[in-house]
């Protein structure tokens, strides 16, 4: 069987994009998380998957929520990720958040902003995943934050 410290490097091996995901309680108030396990699941009907640790502060709250956001970070977002990886109490700061239609709150400047329905929750070992069904999207041209080998990296600029 495979450690999980080797499965972790494996994993550190595959570059992704960096997404902040997040919702509000149901006294509106904020909760978000950083995010790289995230991908599309189906164009018909559109949805998509996101991957959060049972032992996240914000578990609760995502587990119980009928809608949640997606913010994929742009190239220089990297404060914004580090923020929303962390347990600090105040991750939504001033003038980093505008809202949805639905009211959800996403990042500032972000490359895309999606709001998801809850389509399905599913425990999956330690994490649960969390199926949404797209019901808006928000696109800004611009180069993606990655994150490769436990850190954030850039496209070359012949690919922006």
């Amino acid at each position: 069987m495979t450690s999980p410290h080797t499965f972790r490097s494996a994993m550190a091996a595959f570059a992704s994009g960096v997404t902040v995901i997040t919702t509000t309680d149901e006294d509106a108030k904020p909760y978000g998380f950083t995010a790289t396990s995230f991908c599309s699941v189906s164009l018909s009907p559109p949805l998509l998957l996101v991957c959060l640790a049972q032992t996240a502060n914000c578990y609760p709250v995502f587990a119980s929520c009928a809608r949640f956001a997606v913010s994929m970070l742009r190239d220089g977002q990297d404060e914004v990720a580090l923020r929303f990886a962390t347990t600090r109490a105040d991750k939504f700061g001033s003038g980093i958040v505008s809202r949805t239609p639905a009211g959800l709150p996403v990042i500032d400047s972000a490359l895309c902003a999606i709001e998801c329905s809850i389509q399905d929750r599913y425990d999956a070992g330690d994490h649960m995943l969390l199926l949404g069904r797209v019901d808006w999207v928000q696109f800004q041209n611009g180069a993606p934050l990655i994150y490769f080998n436990r850190a954030f990296h850039r496209l070359s600029s012949s690919t922006s």
